[in-house]
Parts: C-alpha cells; structure tokens; sequence
C-alpha cells in the first residue's frame, strides 16, 4: 500500500498552512484536470482558476484559497516548492540496491566507496573514485583517474572522461557526456590541426545534468559547473566555461568556450552564448535569445531577442515587426510621390 496521510499531518510537514477539512485522507497527487477524491493537486497560476473551480481533488496546494473551490487548500509562500514536498512525501526516491555486478568491469586499481551500487557492464577504470552510496546504471563509463563523490546517481551509458571530478550528491541522466575534448582547432594551409585539449571537467556539489547533455574539457585548466546548478537535457558546454552556483539552464543552450555564468542565472531553452563573454549574477535570459556582448546586472536583469536587449525593448520591437511590410510599402510610395495609403 503507498503511502497516505490525513491533511493536517500533511500540511504539517511539508510547512503549508491548512485552509478546510484537516480530517480528510489523501494518497496522491495527479494534475488539476485529472485529480480526483483522496488526491492533491498544484494550482500553478491564475490562468488554470477555471479548471481549480472544477477540481474534484481533496486538496490544491496554492499560494491562496480560490474562492468558490470545494477542495481544502496547503497554502505556501511558495507553492511550486511546497508541491514538490508533497509528491515526494507521496514518491520518495529510490535508490538500486547496494552491490557490484559480476558483468562490471572494474580496474583493480579503482577505489569504490561502501554500500555502492555497480550495474552490470559499467566500467570503472584504473585510477578512478566512486564515493559512498553512489549508483552508476548499466552502461556507466567512468575513466582512468576520473572521481564520483558520494550519494551520487549516473543513470544508463554516462560517461565521464579520463580526469574528470564530480562532487557530491550530483544527479547525471542518461547519455550525458563529461569531458569530451574541447571544440578547438588551429587553421593552417594544410587544414585544421587539433589543438590538445588537456584540461578537465570539475563538477559541484549537487548538480543535476539532463539527458544527453556535453560538458566539455578544458582546453588548460578546468572547466566548471558549480554548486547546485541544474542543466536540462540536450545542453552543449563549451570547454573553459564556468557556471555559477544555483543556476538553472533551459533544454537546446549552447554556452561557447570561456563563457562565464554568474550564480542563480536563468538561461531559457535554445540560448546561445558566445565565447568569452560574460552574464552577471542574477540575470535571466529568455528562450532563443543570441547574446553576444557581456551582460551586467547594473544594466537589467531580463534580457530577450537576437541580438540579446532589454526585455522589454525586444517585447516592443516584436510587436512592430509584423508591421515593418506595411510601413515599408507606406515608406516606398512616399518617396515616389504617391499617397502613402494607396488611395487615388
């Protein structure tokens, strides 16, 4: 039987403040269309009022009581945060089972940690560090000298390079790719000659890397993903970029080699940002935007488009654009000498 709990006692942990029936038993969550008796829902913005209004669920988890609603509510300053207490009260993490797989290959000069968990066929070569309680899934790659902290998980076919380091409680998805060679070659008459790339990858502390994302090596020194950051799937990292802390980047980003991050930056999906460049702490940039100047916080925290400007200038500019054809035909009869309407 899955777990349940009486909404008092749920509002109780998971720091909400209770708002009807406290006796009532839930044993799930499920979306606001979806949710019936005995689950809990999320109210995520007052677009989906209409649907909270006709919600069947026992409770809706908001930032305050919808008037009208038949459902008990957890209010919370912070409703997406208070939200993912409750699923995870409800679907707590599981972990594989401690041991090491006959079919692993692991290099006697490898040192893994206690209680880990080594899937069959991972390989762990020589020199390498896997901490305590960590689980590396089928397929895992972890190369010669590379190290995984503790309490971490490398779910299916990860790879981390020769060297690499990964800190602690880190969460890599399936198919990432840590410390691939930098993007680096140097033009000549007879082509393009590689430039080593003999650098390295340091990952933080309680990182989380999506699905099929590259981190690059450092062409010299390090390339660096800092406490806390979150990358989403599908993300290309150039080599000698650093990434604040608690910075969380959107699927499709490109970051160019030597790019800097400043900490709690927002990147929306399919930014790209060119080398060298600069973004300070604290600025958002929205989905598709093209940054190619260094971005300072004393100049705005928002930024969209391509070039990248000010929020709100690309919000202006985007509602003129549909009428650049008019305006130009308008422009063109008035230089001829014709009413700009095209009236007679």
């Amino acid at each position: 039987m899955g777990n349940e709990f009486r909404l008092t006692d749920l509002a109780a942990r998971v720091g909400a403040r209770l708002s009807g029936e406290g006796d009532s038993l839930v044993t799930g969550v499920a979306p606001i269309d979806d949710a019936g008796p005995g689950q809990v829902t999320f109210l995520a913005s007052p677009k989906y009022n209409r649907a909270a209004l006709g919600s069947r669920a026992s409770a809706i988890v908001a930032k305050e009581r919808l008037e009208g609603s038949q459902a008990a509510f957890l209010l919370s300053d912070n409703p997406v945060y208070t939200f993912a207490c409750v699923v995870e009260l409800f679907h707590p993490p599981v972990r594989p089972a401690a041991g090491v797989s006959p079919l692993a290959s692991i290099h006697p000069g490898a040192r893994v940690g206690k209680d880990v968990s080594v899937a069959p066929f991972v390989f762990i070569g020589e020199g390498a560090a896997v901490g305590d309680r960590t689980a590396l899934q089928p397929g895992v790659f972890v190369g010669e000298g590379a190290s995984v902290g503790d309490d971490c998980l490398l779910y299916p076919n990860v790879v981390l390079y020769h060297g690499v380091r990964v800190g602690n409680r880190a969460i890599l998805h399936a198919g990432c790719v840590i410390g691939s060679d930098g993007f680096g070659f140097a033009p000549s008459r007879e082509g393009y000659r590689k430039i080593p790339q003999v650098g390295t990858v340091e990952i933080g502390d309680d990182v989380e890397i999506g699905a099929n994302t590259t981190v690059d090596r450092a062409a010299l020194g390090v390339t660096r993903i800092l406490r806390g950051a979150k990358l989403d799937n599908l993300i290309q990292v150039g080599h000698n970029v650093v990434i604040g802390s608690d910075t969380v980047i959107a699927a499709q980003a490109g970051l160019a080699g030597s790019c800097r991050i400043g900490n709690r930056v927002m990147i929306g999906g399919q930014a790209g940002i060119g080398g060298h460049l600069e973004v300070e702490d604290g600025i958002m940039l929205g989905a598709k935007c093209g940054v190619a100047n260094t971005l300072r916080a004393s100049d705005g925290k928002v930024w969209s488009g391509i070039p990248v400007m000010a929020h709100q200038t690309w919000l202006r500019m985007s509602m003129l654009l549909p009428k650049l054809p008019d305006l130009f035909r308008r422009v063109k009869r008035l230089e001829e000498g014709k009413n700009p309407k095209g009236e007679e």
